[in-house]
């Protein structure tokens, strides 16, 4: 048990049977009346922010989110495929519980799985990944005067901003939390 006196930033705890995590926090000591604790709390499950005050003397049941590492194997329709790296059993995610920054993962890549009591609602792809780039146009020689960026197609089917000497075939690191092109790989 966590009682709202107690929160801090990351903190996950279960209120009537959601899982809540906390996003912002503050203890507030008015003038006249009762302390309270203002916070910004986001449903893990559905990804819903909202803003509430409790009393610092309110307890919640603490939550424990599972994360295991699995591998992407395929996808087939809504549904792709992971393999548990200690059982090597396939289990089935549908395509709404991945993130808009899964389209950056090709197969054999590991991710970790999120899930809460057995039920799985969301996937973490690596920080991380070097791609190779399948389709831009040519960077013109002396076009370096600024840092100006040119869209490029990714072995993966996304799309990104890369600088101008970037030519087809060669492979970059990403940063898959923003979509951001960081060096050649």
């Amino acid at each position: 048990m966590i009682s709202a006196g107690e929160f801090r930033n990351g903190v996950t705890f279960d209120m009537d049977g959601n899982v809540f995590q906390i996003i912002e926090f503050q203890h507030v000591k008015p003038g006249k009346g009762a302390a309270f604790v203002r916070t910004k709390i986001r449903n893990v499950i559905s990804g819903a922010v909202v803003e509430r005050t409790f009393s610092p003397t309110e307890k919640f049941p603490t939550a424990y989110i599972e994360r295991k590492d699995m591998q992407y194997l395929y996808s087939d329709g809504d549904l792709y495929y992971f393999m548990d790296n200690e059982t090597y059993e396939n289990i089935p995610i549908n395509a709404d519980k991945l993130s808009d920054n899964f389209k950056f993962v090709k197969e054999n890549i590991d991710c970790k799985i999120l899930s809460y009591k057995g039920v799985v609602f969301g996937v973490e792809p690596p920080t991380f990944l070097e791609l190779q780039v399948t389709k831009t146009d040519p960077g013109f020689k002396g076009d370096t005067a600024t840092n100006t960026l040119k869209p490029a197609t990714l072995e993966t089917g996304a799309e990104i901003k890369v600088p101008l000497f970037i030519n087809e075939g060669e492979m970059i690191r990403v940063d898959t939390r923003t979509g951001e092109y960081l060096e050649r790989a």
